[in-house]
């Protein structure tokens, strides 16, 4: 248990909520006797983690109508989306299961590590509250969160911009990439995106291609172009 602390980067005041977290249903079906498993803190965890993601994507997205934050949220809390996320934590390692469910697979399949991994975010936000339960959502979920922001309606962010601009001109939208930063294996790459020479936005990414489309929605949330196209004003 202390192993799967160290990867959470957090330790738990009370040790019996994690332990009920991981404790799959079937362990108490093959003993027959009376013994907690994980179904109660899964049904508060998905609460919990739908607020989180909720009010992540409201304040990043302020321009956003509510059926785009609807999808931006649905691909985030999907069963495959939070299976994926508890294999990259190795949880399926440490989840308690009956030797059934053990023979049959369980340890793997996507419904056991995604209702584990919402047990777990309910036992911190009973451990410590909701700051620690968002701190750790928004900490594992950062990488998918960076590669559902870059989808928009058309899911082509660079495109779309594009399309804005050059409908007000002839000249279309100057990408760069101004520098790179980090070691080796995780090197983030800084892209900017110009406009008439004027720079919109800036953004960063695992790739440079990342890093453009970073870029191209930040300009479209900022929309700079307005500033710069608006008929000047007399004294």
């Amino acid at each position: 248990m202390e192993s799967i602390e160290v990867k959470l980067a957090y330790k738990f005041r009370n040790p019996l909520l994690l332990a009920e977290a991981l404790t799959h249903p079937s362990l108490a079906y093959e003993s027959q006797k009376a013994h907690f498993d994980n179904q109660r803190l899964e049904f508060l965890g998905d609460a919990v983690l739908q607020l989180v993601l909720t009010e992540h994507l409201f304040r990043q997205f302020p321009d956003s109508p509510e059926g785009r934050m609807t999808k931006l949220r649905a691909q985030l809390v999907s069963r495959q989306a939070l299976a994926q996320f508890a294999t990259k934590l190795g949880l399926g390692h440490y989840i308690l299961l009956g030797k059934g469910e053990e023979a049959s697979g369980g340890r793997k399949r996507s419904s056991t590590l995604a209702d584990a991994l919402e047990a777990l975010v309910g036992a911190i936000y009973l451990d410590s509250g909701y700051t620690s339960a968002r701190d750790l959502v928004l900490r594992l979920f950062q990488d998918g969160i960076g590669t559902v922001s870059q989808s928009t309606e058309d899911g082509n962010p660079k495109g779309a911009l594009q399309e804005i601009l050059q409908s007000l001109g002839q000249e279309a939208p100057r990408y760069q990439i101004t520098g790179e930063s980090g070691p080796d294996h995780r090197k983030v790459f800084h892209a900017q995106v110009s406009w008439r020479d004027v720079v919109l936005a800036q953004g960063r990414g695992k790739s440079k291609k990342e890093a453009e489309i970073r870029a191209a929605l930040e300009a479209l949330r900022k929309k700079r172009w307005e500033e710069m196209t608006a008929p000047a004003t007399e004294n």
